[in-house]
């Protein structure tokens, strides 16, 4: 017998229909926030993501050669699909550009907890902007899509970090820019490995001054306060007019968190340097979205970039965004029960009363879904009791019964299951019947 493939999910009718039920609250969040959606292929070619990432992304990728020749993949993230459809458009497009999607993607990782090599994202960008406030309305559009879902604050924490920090020290620590974007990926991993293995990555690039360079990596990542920025920076600084570049990046910084705080976000959102984001492409502030205990994957993350476009599609547009994951999304709010069991089921349950009723039953049930109700009915003969029962199984709210004998006289019984009220109508009245029962009017 076929199994479904490592890393790929399947959603039967009640699981699919939460899933949607968080989709639609993300939708629904989205354009609260003024964001519009869009959409792009499910394949494209494998050089749009070795442009963004490099070319030992293509290790985590599903890709092939094509019939024509090409090397394609199936998308990994929604990222470089927007800069090259944003960049496309250029200057066609109103600024700033305010997209999202709720769509599945594909990486060919190992399969984990929190990890799948399918799974849906919730992508949100503004491009155009240059503002910080752009930074900060990203952020606030995940976090109240999380509180729509029934999270709070508390169950939550935003860390808030800055690639541009981080740049500033590496200059001040006299790191050339060349070796700036491998030594930042080793930081970002810092959280997940030991100082031993750090050091070990460090080394090639920095010799004997490793263990120096690691203890002022670690007194930058325990900064919790926007106040010990300025004065940390500062004490790397050989030359006071060196501190100038300092001075407008922390007020740059603390007018980014202005923003953050004025959009309520200030109970959950935190400074934490930690945060770095592997990937080269990030300028400016980044972030990521942690279950409150810190246990297990971001659900969420993100930054600025603001070279992207031009990378990929030759025109420059400043850009922010980030994306959330279904996977650990649905994990976190079945931990905690906010994933009801949602019942489905036809408005209208037909009962057939014999096989020479059912031409008209039939009919009936069309007259029905004309009139906008959903409706079902057994397919082959068998007693009214058997069809009531079938009814209440399906969770239909009105039954119509459809026999010989109402056939003949007009008038077909109509009961709302939920108080077993039943009342006569003509085939002229029952649509309206049915439509004040659904309603709840009676």
């Amino acid at each position: 017998m076929y199994q479904t493939l490592p890393g790929f999910r399947e959603f039967p009718p009640e699981r699919f229909r939460e899933r949607n039920r968080v989709f639609r609250v993300l939708r629904s969040t989205a354009d609260l926030f003024a964001f519009e959606e869009f959409d792009g292929p499910v394949l494209e070619p494998l050089d749009l993501y070795v442009d963004k990432s490099g070319e030992e992304v293509v290790e985590q990728l599903f890709w092939f050669e094509d019939r024509g020749g090409r090397r394609v993949a199936l998308r990994p993230e929604m990222t470089p699909t927007l800069a090259r459809i944003a960049g496309a458009a250029g200057a066609s497009l109103r600024k700033p550009i305010r997209w999202f999607t709720v769509n599945e993607q594909y990486r060919f990782e190992r399969p984990q907890k929190g990890r799948q090599r399918a799974f849906s994202q919730f992508n949100l960008d503004i491009l155009g902007e240059a503002s910080v406030g752009a930074d900060a309305e990203v952020i606030a559009c995940f976090v109240a899509a999380l509180e729509r879902c029934g999270l709070t604050q508390e169950d939550f924490k935003v860390r808030l970090s800055d690639r541009r920090i981080w740049t500033r020290f590496l200059q001040l620590m006299g790191i050339s820019s060349e070796k700036q974007p491998e030594i930042l990926s080793v930081i970002d991993k810092m959280e997940r490995s030991t100082p031993e293995k750090v050091g070990t990555m460090l080394e090639p690039h920095l010799g004997d001054g490793t263990a120096d360079f690691q203890g002022r990596v670690e007194e930058l990542r325990s900064i919790r306060s926007e106040d010990e920025l300025l004065p940390f920076l500062t004490s790397l600084a050989s030359r006071s007019e060196d501190n100038d570049a300092s001075v407008e990046l922390v007020q740059s910084w603390m007018e980014f968190r202005t923003h953050v705080d004025a959009l309520g976000l200030g109970s959950c959102a935190v400074l934490d340097l930690g945060i770095v984001r592997g990937l080269a492409y990030y300028t400016g502030p980044v972030f990521e979205i942690f279950e409150a205990s810190g246990k297990g994957r971001a659900l969420a993350g993100g930054g600025r970039y603001d070279h992207l476009v031009e990378k990929v599609a030759g025109v420059s547009m400043e850009a922010t965004g980030g994306a959330m994951g279904d996977v650990t999304l649905l994990d976190l709010l079945a931990s905690k029960n906010l994933l009801p069991s949602i019942t489905s089921g036809p408005d209208c349950f037909v009962a057939i009363g014999g096989e020479a009723a059912r031409p008209q039953a039939l009919r009936i049930a069309q007259l029905l879904r004309q009139s906008g109700f959903s409706a079902a009915y057994l397919f082959r003969p068998t007693g009214f009791g058997k069809q009531f029962k079938e009814a209440n199984r399906s969770g239909a709210r009105v039954v119509v019964s459809v026999g010989e004998r109402e056939v003949e006289t007009g008038q077909f019984p109509v009961k709302d299951l939920s108080t077993g009220d039943q009342e006569n109508c003509s085939l002229e009245g029952l649509c309206d019947r049915v439509h004040l029962l659904i309603r709840g009017e009676t």
